[in-house]
């Protein structure tokens, strides 16, 4: 069984990528005409790949529905990257199996608790669907705050990042960062195209926040996976840290966050003096 089909964003999707590819990045050339529309016509992109214009017209207009080789011709011509062609799939409905409808509220996996509670000196917190926040360790609390104050509607990540909170100014490069979590938000919403709490998530920061707005509607999606990032804690200062995603097998709407520090560092000794708090 495959996920039902969002051709509205699947439209939208398409015509915000062609937008961005230029003749010049594609086997076209201008032809010394001028042009009135930033990146491929539609007509251009129908030839790219191998359709016809009407059918590609349709397809932006959410009026068919594609195959998969014609998915994967206009990931190319597109120049898609690894995560926007997976989400590509998903909003024509050719992603994996579908998932059952999200629970109102996940709990954390035993072991991923466990894992938690033995990270003494690796700030870490296990993130859920919509970026919920479902659990965190000591040394995590010590970093950002501590989340068992928040209340419960409100221990979402998104949320915390776009609003006035400790998580937010913990970003000493807080735009970079935000803008990867509406993208990461982003990929979620087309695993979850019916979630009511994630799409009212997603209206209220659209409301509340013209950035979140702006990355919101740029159609950026990014899996979480790691990074790089610096951090700016009010008694450590500023510190540099990696961080990684981990995957919970038995259910993969679960994702352990890491924070690590490059041993024998400054960061890494305050790290190891949070932890002891």
């Amino acid at each position: 069984m495959v996920r039902e089909p969002q051709p509205s964003r699947l439209g939208e999707f398409l015509k915000k990528r062609r937008a961005e590819v230029g003749p010049d990045e594609s086997a076209l050339t201008s032809g010394g005409r001028a042009r009135r529309v930033p990146g491929l016509r539609r007509e251009e992109v129908a030839r790219l790949a191998a359709i016809s214009t009407d059918y590609y017209t349709r397809l932006e207009q959410g009026r068919v529905q594609a195959s998969e080789p014609v998915l994967a011709e206009l990931a190319k011509v597109l120049r898609l990257n690894g995560d926007e062609r997976v989400y590509l799939f998903e909003l024509a409905g050719r992603g994996a199996v579908a998932r059952p409808a999200p629970d109102e509220r996940q709990q954390v996996q035993v072991q991923l608790r466990r894992m938690l509670d033995d990270l003494r000196t690796t700030p870490a917190f296990v993130v859920g669907r919509r970026t919920d926040i479902l659990a965190w360790n000591h040394t995590a609390a010590a970093l950002f705050c501590d989340f068992g104050e928040i209340p419960e509607p409100e221990r979402n990540f998104v949320r915390q990042m776009f609003t006035d909170t400790p998580v937010r100014r913990r970003h000493a490069r807080w735009a970079e960062s935000g803008r990867i979590t509406v993208a990461q938000l982003r990929m979620e919403a087309a695993r979850y195209p019916g979630d009511p709490a994630l799409a009212d998530l997603v209206r209220e920061l659209s409301e509340r926040d013209a950035d979140f707005r702006l990355w919101w509607t740029s159609h950026e999606v990014q899996t979480r996976t790691g990074g790089h990032t610096t951090l700016r804690h009010p008694d450590l200062g500023e510190i540099e840290v990696d961080w990684t995603t981990l995957l919970c097998a038995d259910d993969p709407d679960q994702q352990l966050v890491m924070w690590t520090t490059e041993p024998g560092t400054a960061a890494h000794d305050a790290f190891r003096r949070l932890s002891a708090e």
